[in-house]
């Protein structure tokens, strides 16, 4: 449920971080995350200083690393800076080049943990609870890096049950079904989109990550995932109070004509990204751990 606050609790808002300096250097282009925490950052009252395609548009395009980048820019008395990358596993390795918290936005096909902690906002405040909920994590899961986290996010809670629901060249990576069965988290996987929607608390859809795949793959990739597409009829296998999430954005995996069911949650899944990522700065100004 989403509330809106008065000038006053505004007011309180922006003087907690007032003239702290976020830093948003995106080496991949981004319209939600990037802007979600630009925002989070104003209402906190911070400054922001943006790069969007850093790739082309600064000093990476001149040869220099990321880690030399990041020695520099945390030297300008920035507060944090939060890094996108086509690399999986970018901030990891660059983090002790920093001298300000690091927050990752995406790195390549890996994780995209402020993601995944909006989606599990998402899915407590659609559904009242996570635990004991079925979970359809569907569409391109191999290149698709929001199912990733999410699934380790859904691991920490009790009795979920997992459906991984894609093509056989889509499917979810081993390394995430071995963190599952390590924790003794129940999933199965499907090709059947009737079944798993049918099984559904909550339906996760993906969209095909197309700028992640090989030549071969990428031909066939129109033709694969309009089987897995999620219209008006697909609608009516789901449960009545069920949810349908997506990241965003989508390209034609969830037609148009799903806005207009109450289940259709993707945009205010979006819109809660905003203040679960003002969350994760104040917590990370203050020096909180996770």
């Amino acid at each position: 449920m989403r509330r809106r606050l008065d000038g006053a609790g505004r007011e309180m808002l922006r003087d907690l971080h007032r003239h702290k300096t976020l830093i948003t250097l995106f080496y991949e282009p981004s319209t939600r995350t990037r802007l979600s925490f630009e925002m989070a950052a104003t209402l906190l009252g911070m400054h922001v200083r943006a790069t969007e395609n850093a790739s082309e548009f600064s000093s990476a395009f001149k040869g220099e690393s990321v880690e030399d980048t990041i020695q520099t820019i945390s030297g300008f008395r920035a507060d944090v800076i939060v890094i996108r990358h086509k690399e999986n596993g970018i901030v990891e390795r660059v983090a002790d080049y920093s001298k300000v918290p690091l927050i990752n936005g995406g790195d390549g096909a890996g994780q995209h943990p402020t993601q995944a902690a909006t989606d599990i906002f998402t899915i407590y405040d659609e559904k009242g609870r996570i635990d004991g909920l079925t979970v359809v994590l569907g569409g391109d899961l191999k290149y698709g890096r929001t199912v990733r986290s999410l699934a380790y996010l859904l691991s920490k809670f009790d009795g979920v049950r997992i459906i991984f629901v894609s093509h056989e060249q889509f499917r979810i990576g081993d390394d995430i079904k071995d963190h599952l069965r390590e924790r003794n988290v129940e999933f199965e996987e499907t090709d059947s989109v009737e079944t798993a929607l049918r099984a559904a608390d909550v339906v996760y859809w993906t969209r095909t990550q197309k700028e992640r795949m090989g030549t071969e793959l990428l031909e066939r990739s129109d033709q694969i995932i309009s089987q897995f597409t999620i219209g008006r009829d697909q609608m009516e296998w789901m449960k009545a109070d069920a949810v349908l999430m997506h990241p965003l954005p989508r390209i034609g995996e969830i037609t148009t004509e799903v806005n207009k069911d109450s289940r259709a949650a993707y945009f205010r899944q979006a819109w809660n990204g905003v203040p679960v990522r003002m969350t994760l700065l104040d917590r990370v100004l203050r020096g909180h751990s996770f």
